[in-house]
């Protein structure tokens, strides 16, 4: 819907010039200067609030430069970094910890449906382009630190010494993200 709807959007944003990526409701307009960002906002505006009838977002509206970054589609993106945002980071931690709860038993249920949410998010967050790979390493030690408060019942630094990497690896067959990493 919301392609048909922004089509006249697209064209708008086209016949005057600009470079745009749009995904579904989400856009961004590249531009050389501020005063041709500006511009393109008055136009994005005035497109759709009186053509459409629609209003854009004040909280997710703005005018950045390639080096400050900006947020589009769970990544944030700038010169130095293309990363996931702090948002998808704290929905992807949520679903590791309903995935891992100490009281639960850990069995190879528990490592199939843990390894299909790491390959979903290997497959999405783990691109040729991002730089999220010392993030992925820090992710797959708290997911093995979890994994050992599930096994144990309990969270101590010993632990570390009694489960090793191999155990979650070889003997569960866990994956880490770091290992499904595409670039």
């Amino acid at each position: 819907m919301a392609n048909i709807v922004l089509n006249r959007l697209d064209w708008q944003l086209h016949e005057a010039g600009y470079h745009f990526v749009r995904y579904a409701d989400d856009f961004v307009v590249v531009c050389r200067t501020t005063q041709e960002a500006q511009e393109a906002l008055t136009l994005v505006q005035r497109v759709l609030e009186g053509e459409l009838g629609l209003r854009l977002s004040p909280e997710k509206t703005k005018v950045t430069s390639y080096g400050k970054g900006y947020d589009f589609l769970g990544f944030t993106l700038s010169s130095c970094s293309r990363r996931m945002r702090q948002k998808s980071v704290l929905k992807f931690k949520a679903k590791i910890r309903e995935l891992t709860v100490r009281k639960c038993n850990l069995d190879a249920e528990a490592i199939e449906k843990l390894n299909r949410m790491l390959r979903g998010t290997a497959n999405y967050f783990g691109t040729a382009f991002s730089t999220n790979w010392w993030l992925f390493g820090r992710f797959d030690k708290w997911i093995r630190m979890r994994l050992r408060c599930m096994k144990l019942k309990r969270k101590s630094s010993q632990d570390n010494r009694r489960l090793r990497l191999r155990y979650f690896r070889h003997k569960l067959g866990l994956l880490a993200l770091r290992n499904l990493w595409t670039a």
